[in-house]
């Protein structure tokens, strides 16, 4: 079995700042990618920003320059630094890994349950 436990969300002020983390425990042989998506109310989910095992590392425009996302292969773990936070942040942010429980096996996609961002004034 594998486990993504998310930690960090919460309500925030326009302009804020909020931390997430997520740590992968379980039966894990590798990780190749750990990112964060969200979804708003009405809306599909979305990526915000995936992390490689190498390093690499990719965001929705929408967040450029205002999340940064760090990763810690050792420790299996994954977070997200959001700044300036605005209105349209706002939304159920989900932690996602792509995971390998044998060397022989293929990857496949895990999720977190899930943390809840606001952003309100």
């Amino acid at each position: 079995q594998v486990q993504l436990v998310e930690s960090g969300g919460g309500l925030v002020q326009p302009g804020g700042s909020l931390r997430l983390s997520c740590a992968a425990s379980g039966n894990i042989r590798d990780i190749n990618t750990m990112g964060w998506y969200r979804q708003a109310p009405g809306k599909q989910r979305e990526l915000v920003a995936l992390a490689t095992s190498s390093g690499s590392t990719t965001y929705a425009d929408s967040v450029k320059g205002r999340f940064t996302i760090s990763r810690d292969n050792a420790k299996n773990t994954v977070s997200l630094q959001m700044n300036s936070l605005k209105f349209e942040d706002t939304a159920v942010y989900y932690c996602n890994a792509n995971i390998r429980t044998r060397i022989w096996s293929t990857f496949a996609p895990y999720w977190g349950q899930g943390t809840q961002v606001t952003v309100s004034s």
